[in-house]
């Protein structure tokens, strides 16, 4: 279950498109935990970027793309990916003020704290330059578990 995952394979399984799709690797992954590697903080057209610099609140997206890697890893290589949307980021710490100038590779480590067909909550951390810079929770909804309004789940 541990086999690394590239570029071409996040591009196809991951529900985020084209610039957004912001992840570059899955060096590791198991039934509770995934860690991923990406470079695009840096890139001068990161869609996430605010004027001249990239937000170290930014890493909750990268944390995001990586649960939502581990969750197309436990599903299969043959099925679609499953759309979610991001209802929370809980507990969130930062270490830095922006990802941009970090000069080496972010690294992801998320680890699933439970979870079922309505959603999941993971536990990340997101490092970089060997420090740490964001952690938290988060919560992810599943579209099936969506209400009818696609924007909050039933009651």
């Amino acid at each position: 279950m541990t086999a690394p995952r590239d570029k071409r394979w996040l591009e196809a399984h991951l529900p985020h498109r084209g610039r957004m799709n912001l992840l570059e690797r899955v060096g590791w992954w198991d039934g509770e935990a995934i860690r991923c590697s990406a470079s695009s903080h840096r890139d001068a057209d990161n869609p996430l970027r605010r004027g001249d610099e990239l937000p170290v609140a930014a890493a909750i997206e990268y944390a995001a793309q990586s649960a939502a890697a581990h969750g197309a890893l436990l599903a299969g290589d043959d099925s679609p990916p499953c759309p979610g949307v991001l209802a929370s980021a809980r507990s969130v710490t930062f270490g830095a003020r922006r990802l941009d100038d970090v000069a080496g590779p972010l690294e992801t480590h998320v680890q699933l704290v439970g979870g079922d067909e309505a959603g999941v909550i993971y536990r990340f951390r997101v490092e970089g330059d060997g420090r740490e810079l964001a952690s938290g929770r988060l919560a992810v909804f599943f579209d099936a578990a969506l209400g009818a309004d696609g924007g909050s789940p039933p009651a």
